[in-house]
């Protein structure tokens, strides 16, 4: 893709994730969720943006294996236009915590979004290592349940068969779409040193190195809050990682 396609392409993902967001502000909004109502069409959206990105990634994969067997040079346009999509939600996300939110409140998130749209720029403006962005992106699968717990927790339905499903299922992925995925993008990264550039690979390096300190606290905090201990969940929780996504976002 040439760079007004991929400028084209991340202005059309930030006007679609705020047409989401628009959206969900016309949907009724639950009672218990009243007192932030920003924060629930932000979550919303954010679990958007991981429903579609989650299924996307399998799917660039699914159609263009050969990208699996080359995650430096090999690609499609369809895994190019994904990443270039994410780097739109990234920067629409990142201006509307800016614009919405309290700093204190949100400067991890603020943090993780900037590595990831620095890492997702190289990518797109080079045309290299889109497969590896793609298998960043796996960890929007796990998202979705991290964005789907939030939720049922603002919509106070934290104490139903339905959100200890969500948290055995958020669990179960998380570890294999995020933790197994961090450690086998680091493993990749190390293994292919001679083959990446000094900076291209210190970008890598230092993105996840912060990507995986950032996911290791969230795996506490969601583990201490949904299976060591009671938690009586509040409409005000603070907006857990995203991610790349959170958690954390990940990527």
């Amino acid at each position: 893709m040439e760079l007004n396609s991929v400028l084209l392409t991340a202005g059309g993902s930030i006007g679609f994730f705020k047409l989401v967001n628009c959206g969900v502000s016309k949907l009724p909004l639950p009672e218990t969720a009243c007192r932030n109502a920003w924060k629930w069409r932000n979550i919303c959206t954010s679990f958007t943006h991981s429903l579609i990105t989650g299924i996307w990634a399998v799917l660039c994969f699914f159609l263009h294996p050969q990208m699996a067997e080359d995650l430096i040079g090999t690609h499609s346009v369809f895994s190019h236009t994904l990443v270039s999509i994410s780097i739109g939600y990234f920067i629409y996300d990142f201006l509307d915590m800016v614009l919405n939110q309290k700093m204190i409140l949100s400067w991890e998130l603020l943090f993780h979004h900037t590595v990831v749209i620095s890492c997702f720029g190289i990518t797109v403006l080079t045309g290299r290592y889109v497969g590896f962005a793609v298998v960043a992106l796996l960890v929007e699968i796990n998202s979705v349940f991290l964005h789907l717990r939030q939720i049922l927790r603002m919509a106070n339905l934290a104490e139903g068969n339905l959100y200890r499903i969500n948290s055995m299922v958020n669990l179960g992925t998380y570890v294999v779409f995020r933790i197994n995925t961090l450690a086998w993008m680091t493993r990749w990264l190390v293994l292919n040193r001679d083959n990446i550039p000094l900076f291209s690979y210190t970008a890598g390096s230092v993105g996840l190195a912060i990507m995986t300190a950032m996911n290791i606290v969230l795996f506490y905090r969601l583990l201490r809050s949904d299976f060591l201990k009671s938690s009586t969940p509040t409409p005000t929780d603070c907006k857990e990682s995203r991610g790349q996504g959170e958690g954390k976002k990940e990527t």
